[in-house]
């Protein structure tokens, strides 16, 4: 296992000099940021307060963009790069949402007819497998449901990712869905992307100005290349399956982990500025 040394330091040994020139946070969403599928209100505060203070806030999902435009709407974000980074929603100034795409639309449409004829064949072969219910609003990957609604026992999980693989998928398997899509993106070179898109930033150039935090393994490459990554605390479930773990990780829980993240940078960032 490649891990760093020490592995799953508390949050506490997070110290000010490590953020004193961080320019914001990325997050997942499921179990990260919600908690039994919404935002908690201490989640939701520790937003308002990391954007009040001045840090810029993304939010990189495998949910669908048709999902999480309400919350693109709503939430203090500069953004949410949904579908394992394939798709961007910018909120504009006149309230509007911009939505990005990472590819072109014919490309789009052809692998969409693509990956319903996988998921087709997943939910035919594969005991228990069933799309998630979220599935109308995904337009650039398929999404099966092992955590959410339904069960999936672990061989099934592994199976339906190998059939994914089998056809040039990239799959991955979060908290709740096992995503799989057609493409060079993922959670990584969405957060380059919509960094360029945004601030013209260079995010290879500046890892240890950013965060990131999330729960399971479709956040393992992103807890491989950020220094200052880290874990809520249920990533322990996923632990035995991570190649590459988070550096820190929270006392708590999803969002309520989330707000410990942002109150441990708010008083780094305070700390600094003073």
């Amino acid at each position: 296992m490649s891990v760093s040394t020490p592995v799953l330091q508390l949050l506490s040994n997070l110290n000010s000099d490590q953020t004193k020139a961080l320019k914001g946070v990325l997050t997942d969403i499921d179990d990260t940021l919600t908690t039994e599928g919404a935002i908690t209100p201490d989640a939701l505060q520790a937003l308002h307060e990391l954007k009040a203070a001045g840090l810029r806030v993304i939010a990189i999902t495998g949910r669908p963009v048709g999902w999480s435009e309400p919350f693109a709407q709503v939430w203090p974000l500069d953004a949410i790069v949904a579908e394992n980074g394939a798709v961007a929603l910018i909120p504009e100034s006149d309230g509007r949402l911009r939505r990005c795409y990472q590819q072109d639309e014919a490309l789009r449409q052809q692998q969409y007819q693509r990956m319903q004829a996988v998921l087709q064949d997943i939910e035919a072969t594969v005991p228990g497998a069933r799309r998630a219910t979220d599935s109308a609003g995904r337009e650039t990957d398929i999404a099966i449901d092992h955590s959410e609604f339904t069960e999936l026992p672990a061989q099934a999980i592994e199976q339906v990712v190998a059939r994914m693989r089998a056809t040039g998928m990239n799959a991955t398997v979060s908290s709740i869905h096992i995503n799989g899509w057609y493409g060079p993106h993922n959670k990584l070179e969405g957060a380059r992307w919509i960094l360029r898109e945004l601030w013209g930033c260079p995010l290879d150039e500046e890892l240890d100005r950013w965060v990131y935090v999330g729960d399971s393994t479709n956040d393992q490459l992103m807890f491989q290349h950020f220094p200052l990554s880290v874990g809520v605390a249920n990533v322990r479930r996923f632990v035995p399956q991570l190649q590459h773990l988070p550096r820190y990780i929270t006392p708590s829980e999803r969002g309520a982990g989330f707000a410990e993240l942002a109150q441990v940078l708010l008083a780094a960032r305070s700390v600094s500025l003073g």
